[in-house]
């Protein structure tokens, strides 16, 4: 059987919008009223893909700054150890001159012990003299029994007058050497407080480096978790928008629903608390890590003052003195802007690349 023309066209035309009506009646159910489009996914997947290329970027140069910061807190530590080898050394010349100090007091005392008694001995003496005649030579010769106790009254005289000639030497040498031991105690007094100062440097340059360096790892460590965090949430939220994209493809192939991913949050850093400042010549972290901020003597290496001259470079800049910690703050942060230069000489100090400050 065959259809007219007319009612052939007019049957494909019903029969085309009961199957666009069915077709609606199946999607409508499954279509939510703020699903993203392919578009707006394929533009979250190069958000997310430019986001992570930056973000390896810089997961590069935090990789060279954690090895800066570990080869920092390498030299740091051998810096501890000289300034604690330092410190103990001080520590024992402390203790030696707190046992020569009892050692002197003690021989002083002894030494005052004699000269009383010499002074005594010789004030007895000299009251026996004072109070008998002295002897006279015709009185020797002719109260004396023969010649024989004639030479012996003689010879007692010639050894009381010995005698008398030994205490008084006694006496004058016990006064030198009292004043000399006197002036030894004091010289050793004054060591000693130069010494406990010294000591109580050493003690807060390495406090402060320390402290320093502590900061210095928490800051590399805070960035480390930092840019681990940025990365991972940056390939979640492209990998989510792929698998969205991927199932709405398949979805619209088919013709049969959509699907809408919930938008992953997004990470945040907290910026690192500002280093402590003060009135330097070159930038603080440099100086923290060089000396902790203290007028340090020379170190193995021979480096001293604040800034850690060289005594050769300290020489070459006009310094005024054999070593940098001998000359004034004001001299000391005189040449150090001279060798800093604006910034240019930052490679002078090798703690400028350690904290990442370059020229």
């Amino acid at each position: 059987m065959t259809v007219p023309l007319a009612l052939r066209g007019r049957t494909g035309v019903l029969a085309g919008g009961l199957l666009l009506a069915l077709l609606a009646l199946v999607l409508l159910p499954h279509l939510a009223p703020a699903a993203p489009s392919s578009s707006a996914l394929r533009g979250e997947i190069d958000r997310q893909s430019r986001r992570e290329a930056q973000l390896q970027g810089t997961a590069a140069k935090l990789g060279a700054l954690e090895a800066s910061a570990t080869k920092a807190a390498a030299v740091g530590q051998r810096r501890l150890s000289e300034v604690q080898v330092q410190y103990d050394r001080a520590q024992a010349q402390l203790a030696t001159t707190s046992a020569d100090l009892r050692s002197t007091r003690a021989r002083l005392v002894r030494l005052h012990r004699r000269l009383d008694e010499g002074r005594e001995v010789l004030a007895r003496v000299l009251r026996t003299r004072y109070v008998a005649d002295p002897p006279d030579v015709v009185d020797v010769v002719l109260s004396s029994d023969g010649f024989s106790d004639l030479l012996e009254r003689v010879d007692f005289l010639k050894r009381v007058q010995a005698q008398d000639t030994r205490i008084v030497t006694a006496v004058r040498r016990a006064r030198s050497t009292a004043a000399k031991d006197e002036a030894r105690l004091a010289t050793l007094r004054r060591g000693q407080h130069r010494q406990t100062e010294a000591a109580a440097r050493q003690r807060d340059a390495m406090a402060s480096m320390a402290a320093g360096l502590e900061r210095r790892r928490a800051a590399v460590a805070e960035a480390h978790d930092a840019r681990v965090a940025a990365l991972s949430a940056a390939r979640s939220k492209r990998a989510t928008a792929q698998r969205t994209l991927a199932k709405l493809q398949r979805e619209q192939e088919r013709a049969a629903r959509q699907f809408v991913a919930p938008a992953p949050g997004r990470a945040t850093t907290r910026a690192a608390a500002p280093a402590p400042k003060g009135e330097w010549a070159i930038p603080w972290p440099i100086v923290q890590c060089e000396s902790g901020g203290q007028n340090v003597g020379p170190n193995s290496m021979g480096a001293s003052g604040y800034y850690q001259f060289m005594e050769a470079t300290w020489k070459g800049l006009g310094g005024s003195t054999k070593h940098a910690y001998q000359a004034s703050k004001a001299e000391q942060d005189r040449l150090a802007a001279k060798l800093w230069a604006g910034g240019a000489g930052a490679g002078n100090w090798d703690c400028a690349a350690m904290v990442g400050i370059t020229g």
